[in-house]
Order: C-alpha cells, then structure tokens, then sequence
C-alpha cells in the first residue's frame, strides 16, 4: 500500500501540526530537562518537517523549528548573548546521507590540490549525550559559563559550572578563550543519583541527558557538585591564542596544552569507508562506554576551508551529526489489515508510511489485538511512535493525539475470518481471536512455513510463494506431503528448473534425520516456543536414555502416557503450555501426522553429548552474525555438547555470544553480569 502526495493544503495542515508538537517537545526538553518520548521520535518528526517544508517552500516560516537553534530560556538565570552564534549541526542517518554530505563538500571545494594526496580529511568524534556548554576565560581565568538556549541568548550558569572538577578554573596560558564543549553525566554517577533519589521518593530521571541538563540548572552549586558531572570540550570561538590552529584536530590538542579536557577518541577520516567504519566501532562499543553516546560529528578537519563552505539558515556545512540507527522513530497509519497466523489467531497489522527504525526500513507494524488498538486508541491516519530492537517485530507503542486533524478513522475488528469467512471466536481469558476452521488457507499455509523454517525442519528452497504453489496445485495438504514429492511434481511448477528441483529435493531428503528438539517445534503446538520444545525434547531423552537414534513410533508412543500433571511439573513449560501440549498429544489427527512423517522416513537423530566439556550444563544465548557457521549450526554445537540455548537473556544465562552487529541483548547481559564471548572465545569453547 502507498501514500499519495498531499496537497498543498494538506501539507500546510501537517506542517503547522508538527511545528506545534516538536515546539512542545523543544520546550520540555531544553527548558524543563523533561523528555515525553525518545529522542529519536523528535529527530524523526523534525525530520519529517524538513521534507515537507522542502518540498512546500511557501509554507516556511522564520519561526519554525527547523529554522532556530535550541529553544526559549527558563527565564530562572541570567540571560547572555553569546559572543560566537551558536548553531545546530545537520543530521544524516544512514550510509546514502553520508554520501550525499560528502559529495556536497567535494561541490565546494573542486580543487583537489589544496588536500594531501587529493583526499579531503575529515574528522570523526563521539557525540556524547549531554548538556552544550560555552565557558569564557579572561587572562586564563573561568569568568562565564553560559547553556546553548537559543544559539544567540543562553543562561548564566557558572555557579554550578565551577563545581565541574574536569572543568579548569585557571587554564596554563593567560589568555582570552571562548570554548563549546558538553557537560555529561556517567552511568554510573546516573544510576547512583536516581538510586538516591528513588529512596527519598522523589521522581527519578528519565535519561542521563535530563540529569546532566538538570544538575547544572541548579540554583543550588553544592546540589550540582553533588553529582558527579564532567565534561569535554571540542569547539574553539573567540580568542587571544598566539597562534591559531588550522585544523580541528590542531585544536583539540591546543585544548589539551590549555588544561581543557577533550575526548581523545578522536580519528582523522579520509573516505566514506573509513567514516562508516568509525561509527560502527562505536556503534558496538557504546554499551561499554561509562557515558551515552547517540552518534558521531564528522567534520572537515582543516578549519581554513570551513569559511569557503560557509552556513545553510541554521547549520556549518563544514560538519554533519551522523546518528546511530535509532529504535524508535515516526510514521503514520495508512491502513490496518489482519492476517491470520497458522494457530487462526487474527492480528491487526498497520500498514505505514515508510521510515527507518534500527537502521531497517519498516512499512508495518503489529497492532497485537483488539483490546491494544482499543487501549492506545489508534486509528487509521493516526501519527504513531514505533519501536524495534533487536529481532523483535515493530510495534506501535503510542500515538502523537496532538497531530491528529480529525480526518482519521476508527478501525472495527473483523467479525469473521478475512480469509476463509468462517466464524471467529474469543476464548473467556484470552485477549485474540481465532478463526475457527482448521482448513483455512491462511493457518494451513502458516503451519507449513513454520514446519520447513530455519530453527524447526530447515528444508531450504521451500519459502512461501513455492508452498503456496503446491497448496494452490493441491501437491501438498500436511507436513508428511512434503516428502512425497517428486521431481516431476516440483518442475511443473512455473520457473522451476532442475538444478532448483534437485537442491529443494536434497533439502527434504537431509531434513529427514534431525533432533528432538527441532521435531517437536516444527509440529506448531500452540504457545510451544523453541525453547519449550529444548525443555521438552531433553525431558523424554532423559526418560529414554540416549540411543544413537529414536524413531517417531518410539516417541509416539512415550507422548499418549504424559500426564498434564508430568507436563506441568517440567522446567520452563508453564500451565498454559503443558494444557496446550496435552492437548495436541490427546488429538487423533496430531498424532496420526506423526504417524505419517514416520511412515514418510523421518527419524530422530541423538548425539551423545561429550563428558565434562565447557558447554555441558551452560546456557547460551546468540546475537549478531557469526563470521564461521550460521545461528542454526552455532546452536546444534551447543545443544550437541549437552548446553542450553535459550531465546533471551536472563539470570538464567551464562553467556552471551556476541557476533557482528548486535542487538540490544548486549546491554541487557552487562547490566545482569552474563558473561559476553566473542566469537574466537565461543570457538575455543566449542573445541575445549
């Protein structure tokens, strides 16, 4: 589904309502220390301003937030014109804007000549996540620090600025300086304070941002001293220095010699590459960092070339704020549809505007249920906050009610299947809906994609248009049909060729010896997850003993004696699952599939995991991508030398592998002390 251009007029009604939101959001956030959502939904909704006003020119107007710096005054403390303007840097968010800055630059400056080598060099440095602070020092000594406020007027704060022990009263030379830097508080002194905090029942801080911002709004300098702040300098403006530095790197280690702390962190880049490779060192290394970070500036190094490139309205083209990828971000609802899932649970899915989230661009998002849409109150046309982290699906996770213009719709939840017609019923107890019949095209063609996905059968070539083929040319009805086709089956199929027909065929044949666990959550048992199945799997192998093979009469015939009660008493299988897996045990038709995949050759394989190794008895959770086996394989390693891989972590966990790129998990496990492994280190294991 796609979204037509607005008109003018409707382009003028967005604009106007997103100036209001984001100057509320400006004025909570820079003047109240308070953040109502993510930074990254104001980013987001800023940047979708800057579109519509670039594409609607005539609706600009000079009090806009994209064309200001910061935002009005507290009014609490002094007001002080700045002596250099302070302005706002652009912000780029993936790759493709990278490029297009760095080709903006090369626009600008053509004379590759005046470069070494005729590389422009640029200079990459942490944007840390604090509070914008300018300090004026007069013969060398501290006389004025004073907050961004709105680029031209900001606040006396040099109260509290002095209590800032890695900010210097006196520098080492007697000279006149006006320096930017950015006052910050650490994760540790953060969650100290709002431990402190929580025990006098006061309202913690949001974020570290908040409590630096706020710490140095202290009428109170021994309150700020109290906490803990620090703060690193990075922009150089008026000055007496004898000699000026022609570079931003230059400047950073005349700061130094002055007695000025930077981050040393610094990196002189010379191609997009380069700058790209920078960001995603950090990008992995953020969580292990004492301070937040959302990003990297990137600037031109050499400062004689910054007057030559000059200032749009409101930022240096000399230098971008290159932004991490964010997990949240803005969008709006252009449709909701259901889909039914291979249980016959229905689930509202929006359909939205398209927008990067975690650096991946998401067109839906679930809605979960009725009673969700019902508690958030979305409506078709809403503006809507949506978050992603990690493998997680999108989801909506508030609605922006001040952008609404009353044209939006309420949606009204399907009284029968969408795709069969048959009736939907809601269980006392549950919050879904299901459609009633077994046969609906959508849970059967659900259930066969789950059977030959990676993590349960792992039949490759089999993705959903094949399987829908074979539904539609009535090939396959169940699971077992799968290993009943033929060669000259799968090449009547359209675009099907031999080397395609063999491949899948192989894959079929290959699935046919596989684990318990893996077996046991290809049958879709409903609330039955990957792990459930690995608590299930090691219980009947406990029972059975450890034979090099178990066939599926074997298991079919241990599965009919399970009690709910034997069920119940299992780790990690709670009452709702061990009802659910009764129940599917005690269905004639459940088990006469597991009759006819035996019948169809299926078979378990078991190995005898080895005696005391590393893994034995550990428990593993994966993210990122490994760079020598795949996920399945890493897991089938670990559960083959008698470990545990579980689906999150927890105090349960004993390690964490971390491959390239990783998600969220990584915070969760240092922050509950879960051992993290590189790769190298789970490879040393495996082979301990």
């Amino acid at each position: 589904m796609t979204s037509k251009e607005p008109t003018s007029q409707e382009a003028k009604i967005r604009i106007e309502k997103l100036r209001e939101k984001i100057k509320d959001l400006n004025y909570k956030y820079f003047v109240l220390d308070e953040s109502e959502v993510d930074e990254a939904v104001r980013d987001s909704l800023k940047k979708e301003l800057r579109q519509l006003e670039s594409d609607y020119p005539e609706w600009v107007t000079p009090d806009s937030p994209t064309q200001r710096v910061g935002s009005a005054l507290s009014g609490r403390f002094a007001k002080v014109q700045h002596v250099s303007k302070k302005w706002s840097l652009q912000d780029v968010f993936n790759e493709e804007e990278l490029r297009d800055w760095i080709e903006r630059i090369e626009k600008y400056l053509p004379d590759q000549s005046l470069f070494d080598d005729g590389k422009i060099s640029y200079i990459g440095e942490l944007k840390i996540d604090g509070l914008n602070l300018t300090l004026h020092y007069k013969n060398g000594s501290l006389e004025r620090a004073i907050t961004r406020g709105d680029g031209v007027m900001g606040e006396d704060v040099t109260h509290t600025a002095r209590t800032i022990e890695s900010i210097p009263l006196m520098l080492t030379e007697p000279v006149d300086l006006e320096v930017s830097g950015e006052v910050f508080m650490t994760k540790t002194a953060f969650e100290k304070l709002n431990k402190e905090m929580l025990e006098n029942e006061e309202e913690p801080f949001a974020n570290v941002r908040n409590a630096a911002a706020g710490s140095v709004r202290q009428l109170d300098p021994q309150v700020a001293a109290s906490r803990n702040l620090e703060a690193y300098m990075y922009e150089l403006g008026a000055n007496t220095l004898a000699q000026q530095p022609e570079s931003q790197s230059e400047t950073l280690k005349t700061f130094q010699r002055l007695g000025l702390r930077i981050n040393t962190t610094y990196k002189i880049l010379h191609t997009a590459e380069e700058i790209l490779a920078y960001r995603k060192g950090f990008e992995e290394k953020r969580d292990k960092l004492n301070y937040e970070i959302d990003g990297i500036v990137v600037k031109v190094d050499d400062k004689t070339l910054w007057p030559r490139l000059g200032f749009t309205a409101k930022a240096p083209r000399y230098a971008v704020a290159f932004k991490f990828p964010a997990l949240q971000s803005t969008s709006q609802i252009l449709d909701i549809q259901v889909q039914v899932g291979r249980t016959g649970t229905l689930t509202p899915v929006a359909h939205l505007k398209p927008t990067e989230v975690a650096g991946v661009t998401v067109t839906r998002a679930t809605l979960h249920n009725e009673d969700e849409i019902a508690r958030k109150d979305i409506r078709i046309g809403d503006t809507v906050i949506i978050q992603r982290a990690g493998d997680v699906i999108p989801e909506v996770v508030e609605v922006l009610k001040d952008l609404r213009t009353g044209h939006e719709k309420l949606f009204h939840f399907p009284k029968v299947c969408p795709i069969c017609g048959s009736s939907v019923e809601r269980k006392e107890g549950e919050v879904a809906y299901r459609c009633t019949n077994l046969e609906c095209f959508a849970q059967k063609s659900e259930r066969l994609f789950h059977f030959v996905s990676r993590d349960a059968m792992n039949i490759d070539g089999l993705g959903p248009k094949v399987i829908i083929q074979l539904l539609e040319n009535e090939m396959i009805n169940d699971p077992s049909d799968f290993y009943g086709l033929t060669q000259e089956d799968l090449m009547a199929l359209p675009l099907f060729k031999e080397k395609k027909t063999e491949n899948i065929l192989r894959s079929i044949e290959k699935s046919k010896r596989t684990t318990l666990d893996r077996f046991i959550y290809a049958l879709g048992i409903r609330y039955l997850g990957e792990q459930g199945s690995a608590e299930l799997a090691d219980y009947i192998l406990g029972k059975k003993g450890h034979p090099k093979h178990y066939s599926l009469e074997q298991l079919l015939a241990f599965i009919k004696k399970l009690t709910i009660e034997e069920l119940n008493n299992l780790e990690g299988i709670g009452e709702k699952v061990a009802t659910s897996l009764y129940d599917y045990f005690q269905n004639k038709k459940y088990l006469e599939l597991i009759q006819k995949l035996s019948d169809r050759g299926i078979e378990i394989e078991i190995a005898t995991p080895k005696k005391q190794t590393a893994i034995l008895g550990k428990s593993f959770v994966l993210t990122g991508t490994l760079a020598t086996m795949s996920r399945n394989e890493a897991k089938d390693r670990i559960k083959s030398l008698g470990g545990k891989v579980l689906s999150s972590v927890s105090h349960d966990t004993n390690f964490l592998v971390v491959g390239e790129d990783p998600g969220s998990k990584v915070k969760k496990a240092t922050t509950l002390g879960v051992k993290l492994l590189e790769e190298k280190e789970f490879l040393a294991m495996l082979e301990a």
